[in-house]
């Protein structure tokens, strides 16, 4: 079924959408829509309006969401395995519960998104913006992360174990039990080098200017 250019903002739309059929909606208003519960696997979601759009409990795996976004996006206990946000805003966004296995989000803007509470067994995210976001608890194990701004972001028990952050920033980010054994930070921007950090980034790599700078912050030079 396809809608293009609907208005479907505040309506009840799970019942309109028969599963086993693939779904199609192109620059639609889905503004507080109800989607809970909905079948929308493989669905495609392009250049749409979500302000406050609720997918909780919805099978969205496999779904595609290309530009468009809003505020407030609810993914509470959805399943999204496999599914893909590319340049989505999705800030504030609740993840808490969903099934995240493969997803995969790309120059998504994610600031004061909630991760936390998601289930899986970890997702892949690239050039995007998640200040402020919550991912505590979440696995981002062995992973490539490039291009991501963590600054201000809650990682409190993030597993990083093995993975590369490449031009990522991690300013004023908690990370109060992340893991990092053998992640590479070598191309992060690691910020303030406080204690904390220091305990959370046991076993990484980072390179020589990156430990001079750690050494420098209590009063040590390297010659």
């Amino acid at each position: 079924m396809n809608f293009d250019g609907e208005d479907l903002s505040h309506k009840a739309l799970a019942d309109r959408l028969p599963p086993g059929e693939t779904h199609v909606f192109r620059e639609c208003d889905l503004t507080e829509a109800d989607l809970w519960g909905a079948s929308l696997a493989g669905a495609t979601f392009e250049s749409c309006v979500l302000e406050q759009t609720d997918f909780r409990k919805a099978d969205l795996d496999g779904a595609v969401f290309g530009g468009g976004g809003g505020m407030r996006v609810r993914f509470n206990d959805a399943d999204l395995i496999d599914v893909t946000f590319t340049d989505v805003d999705l800030s504030s966004a609740q993840f808490g519960g969903a099934l995240l296995t493969d997803a995969s989000f790309t120059g998504c803007r994610m600031i004061g998104a909630s991760l936390t509470g998601s289930r899986g067994t970890g997702f892949k995210v690239s050039r995007s913006n998640l200040t402020l976001a919550n991912l505590g608890g979440c696995s981002l194990r062995g992973e490539v992360v490039e291009g991501v701004r963590f600054d201000d972001a809650d990682l409190s028990g993030c597993d990083f174990t093995e993975a590369t952050l490449s031009d990522c920033r991690l300013r004023g980010t908690r990370l109060l039990g992340a893991k990092f054994a053998k992640a590479d930070l070598r191309g992060a921007d690691l910020g303030e080098p406080d204690d904390a950090k220091l305990r959370a980034f046991a076993g990484a790599i980072i390179n020589q200017a990156q430990a001079n700078a750690i050494l420098a912050a209590r009063g040590i030079t390297v010659l």
